[in-house]
């Protein structure tokens, strides 16, 4: 794992210094605390190049200083990542007249650049966002993985592109505008991040998963080079299948899809152990990390080492299964309980998350990133099982609202009536009289917005009576919930659950679960590994019929019943636990006096985005448990921390401040 920075310009554009190259690497030291490297090309003709890179050493950890050069250094890249399958391309690659210098999976980035050109992404297993410099043709080749492991933020600009592994980077380079973007807070405040290509500043952008771009005399293209294949109508550039992924017309009973799910993560498992350095693994007691561990086992001449926290809280507490998944694989265990701080956590999580971030389960990510760095280098991790296998408990409500539509007329409507409204509001985030209300209200929708209403932080009608004049002016032609629209139409032929999996693994996945995890974990310089994001095992999900991941209430049945004899029979069918923090208890006890003082503040409010008089309702309602707003107020707070941080000061920072 490490951090990228560089750009590209042409004749009449401002170049980038090596001093100033230098400052866009060092504020990502934590990426890659390991080595440091950097290409200044200028040309004759005003244009020029410039590639930085910080390296977190895991493969090859002498050989592997970057930038990295082919044969005659005409071709050079600086690489975010990992690649799997490196060995077996390294290999066809030397078959066919390559010369490697390295034992580094970043060698074979050059020299498939050079034998397929920007095809060479198609080759690819792995995470990755890499940028390749081709001299010959001074052309930069950007690209960032499938699913979205890696990041990659860039800023095109006349005749220069700027790029970055995070944002806080490109905001080092001088004169780099700090303008907040609007319609990204319109979104950060509907999804709780803000999606690709979006970014919370205007003019920079994410560049999505599975897309690369082409700088090139002045001038920036963008394409897709991969979609899972949910859809049956995807465009014939996007039907792309990978060598070596099970042929999907050829399974026909569960047994079948059984058997090609067992190959295909058990083959994803053993090569993403490889590592000439200690690897680990989180083990949280759930299904996902607890099949992931028992695969690696089987691969290991010794116990795997697992890694867990716990908190005091009782229903933030996995501990128990976690220990209980160890006993039964064997692992070596390390446990920790945490009391997690929002107090103390608060100013880093702001500046490592560079936009606002509003899941606030990335403080416990980042206390479990902290306690397994100490151990090891890298773990392997059970993200993406929910989003490719049916996993979450709101995709049964998804199914109940499709056989609602169903309905005659009449029972529609009794079943809706406003009378529900009467029912009082539940004070507890997972209450059951909470979420039977938010089941009604969402039914209330039409089909198409149903999703987005149940899984926004502020809803439309939220968002417009907490906006003041100016903000709701300002919005007036955008509509923030239209990104999730047309996520779920991309797969308009399958069943309901398969497209609404299928918008999560498109959005929710990369916007709030991988980028939480990679900060979290790349803050404290710890690798996350995550075999179900293979994307062969992506390719079988994505084919799946969906009667193979979701029996009634129960969600990823194919993984409990291919995986049986991993999981422990108290853990398979066991009730879901979100990876969290007492939001709710905080701001109505530590948190109260700090989210009054900084949301009420002049300065909060001079910015002209919100309404007091609403800001202090939503206060006061959750003060007085009359409404849990804790997600609500969380995402405020975090807005309101990220714009003192970055926007308020003068100069970019190039910490983490003290306080916010």
């Amino acid at each position: 794992m490490c951090g990228i920075a560089g750009a590209g310009w042409i004749s009449g554009a401002s170049p980038v210094s090596a001093d100033v190259l230098r400052r866009m690497t060092d504020v990502l030291a934590h990426r890659g605390p390991d080595d440091s490297g950097q290409l200044l090309a200028n040309f004759s003709d005003g244009s020029g190049v410039a590639l930085g890179h910080r390296r977190l050493s895991i493969i090859d950890i002498a050989g592997g200083h970057q930038p990295l050069g082919n044969e005659d250094d005409s071709i050079q890249v600086v690489f975010n990542g990992e690649i799997y399958n490196y060995l077996e391309l390294a290999e066809r690659l030397q078959g066919q007249g390559h010369q490697f210098r390295t034992a580094t999976d970043t060698e074979v980035l050059v020299h498939l650049y050079e034998e397929y050109g920007d095809d060479c992404v198609t080759e690819l297993r792995g995470m990755f966002a890499f940028a390749i410099w081709d001299s010959r043709r001074r052309r930069l080749l950007l690209a960032r993985d499938r699913l979205g492991q890696k990041p990659l933020v860039y800023r095109e600009e006349a005749g220069r592109i700027t790029f970055a592994s995070e944002l806080k980077a490109l905001l080092q380079i001088p004169g780099a505008p700090r303008e907040v973007d609007l319609r990204a807070v319109d979104q950060f405040l509907t999804y709780q991040y803000v999606p690709a290509p979006g970014c919370i500043l205007q003019g920079y952008h994410k560049l999505p998963p599975g897309h690369r771009a082409v700088y090139e005399q002045g001038q920036l293209t963008v394409e897709r080079y991969w979609v899972a294949p949910y859809a049956g109508a995807v465009p014939e550039r996007e039907k792309i299948t990978s060598e070596g992924v099970p042929d999907t017309r050829s399974l026909h009973t569960p047994g079948e899809w059984q058997r090609a799910m067992r190959d295909t993560l058990t083959e994803a498992v053993r090569l993403r152990m490889r590592s000439d350095v200690p690897l680990g693994a989180f083990l949280s007691g759930g299904i996902d990390s607890t099949i992931i561990v028992g695969l690696m086992q089987q691969h290991s001449d010794q116990p795997v080492h697992t890694f867990s926290i716990g908190f005091p809280v009782a229903r933030f507490d996995e501990r128990t299964y976690a220990r209980m998944a160890a006993e039964h694989l064997g692992t070596r265990h390390t446990e920790a309980v945490v009391e997690p701080s929002a107090l103390d956590m608060l100013p880093r999580l702001t500046w490592q998350y560079d936009e606002p971030f509003g899941d606030s389960s990335a403080i416990p990510s980042m206390y479990l990133s902290q306690m397994t760095r100490a151990e090891v280098k890298v773990s392997l991790t059970g993200d993406g099982g929910d989003e490719l296998f049916a996993g979450y408990d709101r995709y049964r409500a998804v199914e109940l609202a499709s056989r609602f539509d169903r309905w005659p007329a009449i029972l529609r409507h009794l079943v809706t009536t406003r009378a529900w409204d009467w029912l009082p509001a539940s004070v507890t985030q997972r209450s059951r009289r909470r979420r039977f209300k938010r089941l009604i209200e969402g039914l209330r929708a039409p089909a198409e917005r149903r999703y987005l209403k149940w899984i926004s932080i502020f809803e439309p009608e939220h968002r417009a009576a907490l906006y003041t004049d100016e903000m709701q002016r300002q919005l007036a032609d955008f509509d923030s919930g239209m990104l999730m629209v047309e996520a779920l139409n991309k797969a308009s032929d399958r069943d309901i659950i398969t497209r609404t999996s299928f918008a999560d693994v498109l959005m929710y996945l990369p916007g709030d679960i991988l980028t939480k995890v990679d900060i979290a974990s790349m803050s404290y310089a710890l690798e996350c590994r995550s075999p179900f994001l293979d994307h062969h095992v992506a390719e079988l999900a994505a084919r799946m019929p969906v009667e193979l991941k979701r029996r009634g209430k129960q969600g990823k049945t194919i993984l409990i019943e291919t995986f049986a004899d991993l999981i422990p029979p108290a853990i398979r069918h066991r009730p879901k636990m979100g990876f969290g923090v007492p939001l709710d208890h905080w701001f109505r006890n530590e948190l109260r006096g700090l989210v009054s003082d900084l949301l009420l503040s002049d300065r909060a409010i001079s910015r002209g985005f919100f309404r007091k008089a609403q800001v202090q309702r939503l206060i006061d309602d959750h003060v007085a448990s009359r409404r849990d707003h804790s997600s609500r107020l969380w995402a405020l707070l975090c807005l309101e921390c990220w714009l003192r941080t970055f926007i308020d000061p003068a100069d970019p920072p190039t910490s983490a401040p003290q306080t916010v």
